[in-house]
């Protein structure tokens, strides 16, 4: 028998189906905290999460409890005070500034739940504004926003500004928007906050089958429980912390 100080370590016994796998957006001892006057607010108190690749799961929590801060440090729109964000192969931690930025146009989807349309622009026009800011030539970004306008079922809308769609309609928009660079992640902000029952119905149905139809991991913040529930996971955040519903 091989003294003990010979053998190999255990992870050098694991094969690689049997080594664990980590998760695409892996979130450790995330921290973060706002000055309110003199005060200072904890928002988020060393939270942990694991995402697996093509996995759609919902954050709940109360207004004011820190979903729309989790999703917008996830991704990259505001610096964290400790821990670490990994998606996919990426530290965004550890990444400078122009990198960040780089990373999340090109791999992080954002849908809101004001929709931020720009109003003097049509619907291609405004999907296609990421891939024309990238520099992608127009006769290759249009073709590529109207196909997508036409899977969110607006492909007769393709030339409307948003002053002529409805609610429902202008979110779609913003989704195809969201979808237009490929991204890996999809990030939604209360995506159905502002929309009436039943097209928030209708918007639940597209969110999914966009997310099965283009491979995304998505997560999505939201009071809506019928959209909750309609993802593969749920997790509340209370008290800075996420803990399975």
């Amino acid at each position: 028998e091989a003294p003990c100080c010979l053998l190999p370590p255990v992870s050098c016994l694991l094969s690689p189906e049997s080594a664990p796998a980590m998760p695409f957006l892996d979130v450790r001892a995330l921290t973060k905290s706002f000055t309110v006057g003199e005060r200072q607010l904890l928002v988020l108190r060393g939270l942990d999460m694991g995402v697996d690749t093509g996995e759609m799961v919902a954050i709940v929590g109360t207004s004011g409890v820190g979903k729309s801060t989790l999703l917008q440090l996830i991704g990259g729109l505001d610096r964290i005070d400790g821990g670490t964000i990994r998606i996919g192969d990426t530290n965004m931690t550890a990444a400078d500034d122009d990198a960040r930025v780089a990373f999340r146009n090109r791999q992080v989807g954002f849908v809101f739940q004001f929709h931020h349309l720009l109003p003097e622009f049509t619907a291609a026009e405004n999907v296609a504004m990421p891939l024309r800011i990238a520099r992608v030539a127009p006769q290759e970004a249009q073709p590529r926003a109207e196909a997508l306008l036409g899977e969110v079922g607006l492909g007769d809308r393709v030339s409307h500004r948003p002053g002529m769609l409805s609610g429902g309609e202008q979110q779609r928009v913003a989704v195809a928007r969201a979808l237009i660079m490929k991204p890996a992640l999809l990030l939604a902000d209360e995506p159905t906050g502002d929309l009436d029952e039943q097209t928030a119905a209708e918007l639940h149905v597209l969110l999914r089958r966009m997310h099965t139809a283009h491979g995304l991991t998505s997560l999505i913040a939201t009071h809506n429980m019928q959209l909750a529930e309609s993802c593969d996971r749920v997790l509340r955040l209370e008290a800075g912390r996420l803990r399975p519903v």
